[in-house]
């Protein structure tokens, strides 16, 4: 199994979304993370992290509240927003970094 920073490193776009099973925002943001995968396919990465059971990652990357999305390449995060997201507003944000 990959570990968390073998993804981020690699060359491919990788969207990470930190979240919380409890969180009502991360629940809305599971079907535009599936629809964005649906719609971008190969193109980017996406990762699920849950917050509860990665607490050293969470605290690593100072994850202060949930949801909270970042965007990785080549093992930099070139983006990083709290909170919840319309499908519309995200690809506007990875179309910046990934040319689509």
């Amino acid at each position: 199994m990959e570990s968390f920073n073998d993804i981020i490193k690699g060359n491919q776009l990788t969207l990470v979304d930190f979240f919380a099973t409890w969180c009502g925002p991360c629940k809305m943001m599971h079907p535009v993370l599936e629809q964005l995968k649906h719609e971008l396919g190969d193109s980017i990465r996406i990762i699920k992290l849950d917050v509860d059971k990665n607490e050293a990652l969470a605290m690593q990357y100072r994850i202060q509240s949930v949801p909270t999305l970042m965007l990785f390449k080549s093992g930099e995060n070139i983006w990083r927003q709290s909170g919840a997201m319309q499908l519309d507003d995200l690809k506007k944000i990875i179309s910046q970094y990934s040319g689509i």
